[in-house]
């Protein structure tokens, strides 16, 4: 019994460690934020599986002004390689970041071309939204999809026309604005809640008022929580991105009608309903039958279709479906025996009922 009550107690002790989270994984400091960045540009070296000249003109028309940049003219003369394809080179710039620093770039096909495997990004310029270049990106081209095919048949895996490039973008420029610039601290929430906000603003003050001797935070809205920082801005952020809270969500239901996928929040609950379900099966069976006619007879043999049909319809138990919390619900839903498309229907007209107490989100 002891033994079993100290499991029991662990068990507790753990769902309750797990429920608590840092600061700095459930908030971002407003202002800092990523920058998006954009180029064009080719990639070469792939094994005839590059753009169609004579479709795709703004490839060939690229290729030709390269080789002009490299001193080979090349104008007027009719071009039939299949090893280049013309590109859109996209990454995000991380903020404070400086020149010397290298960033992922992803490449993305922009002709006609069925593969980017094995070929190698040219020279790119990577510009913000202030036509500013940003980084340079060139490097070998990992492709995770594949494409074969033959006369008769073809296979695709994944997408073969995009792939990434890691560290393949080499900063050049430093984008404009440092900490100090941001001005008074703000924490956004990623999921906004009241009392999520309110707890991250008590985390911060007990442990200033432990620190520093005074309370430094006060929570605005549901969303952000205005900080002055006692001390220098990044190591006070170093200090109280480390605290936990245990956030608060919403009670709500989602579900993925395409897939299946019924999620269910923690603090769910479903008023006492009753609650039947059932299906019905209906199988046809084909079994035709070959007719032969009699010896010396004048008929013909002929197939005879003969059909089966059989309903199958269970008896729909019906059954008392409450819940308090999660464990519950889950129990009385699976009490049931229903398959997740069984779910899907109860959940929903659960809902329309008035019975449960929750966002019912249909994706």
């Amino acid at each position: 019994m002891l033994r079993l009550c100290l499991v029991l107690a662990l068990c507790l002790a753990a769902c309750s460690a797990q429920a608590l989270v840092r600061i700095k994984d459930i908030s971002s400091l407003q202002g800092v934020r990523d920058n998006q960045l954009l180029g064009y540009g080719l990639v070469v070296g792939l094994q005839n599986t590059g753009d169609t000249l004579l479709n795709a003109t703004f490839t060939q028309q690229s290729l030709e002004s390269m080789l002009d940049r490299m001193g080979i003219n090349v104008r007027g003369t009719s071009m039939r390689t299949r090893n280049v394809a013309a590109v859109l080179v996209t990454a995000d710039l991380p903020p404070f970041s400086t020149p010397g620093t290298r960033i992922d770039v992803t490449v993305s096909s922009l002709g006609d071309a069925t593969s980017l495997m094995g070929g190698t990004l040219i020279l790119t310029s990577l510009q913000g939204v202030d036509g500013q270049t940003y980084a340079i990106a060139q490097g070998q081209v990992a492709v995770s999809g594949y494409s074969a095919s033959g006369q008769a048949e073809s296979v695709t895996e994944n997408v073969p026309t995009a792939g990434r490039i890691a560290n393949g973008a080499l900063i050049e420029r430093e984008v404009p604005g440092q900490l100090a610039d941001v001005g008074p601290l703000t924490l956004e929430l990623k999921n906004p809640d009241f009392n999520t906000a309110e707890r991250v603003a008590e985390a911060i003050n007990a442990y200033t008022r432990g620190r520093y001797g005074r309370t430094v935070a006060y929570q605005r809205d549901q969303r952000s929580i205005s900080i002055v920082a006692p001390v220098d801005s990044a190591r006070f952020m170093a200090e109280i991105g480390e605290l936990t809270v245990e956030p608060d969500m919403p009670a709500r239901v989602v579900i993925d009608a395409r897939s299946g996928t019924v999620v269910i929040s923690q603090d769910v609950q479903i008023s006492t309903v009753a609650v039947t379900y059932g299906n019905i099966t209906v199988r046809v069976t084909e079994t035709p039958v070959v007719s032969q006619p009699a010896p010396f007879s004048h008929g013909k043999t002929v197939v005879v279709p003969r059909t089966q049909v059989d309903v199958d319809q269970p008896d729909g138990l019906m059954r008392i479906v409450h819940g308090t919390d999660l464990r519950t619900l889950v129990a009385g839903l699976n009490q049931i025996g229903v398959k997740p498309e069984g779910i899907i229907a109860i959940l929903q007209a659960i809902k329309s009922a008035g019975a449960l107490q929750a966002d019912l989100v249909v994706e």
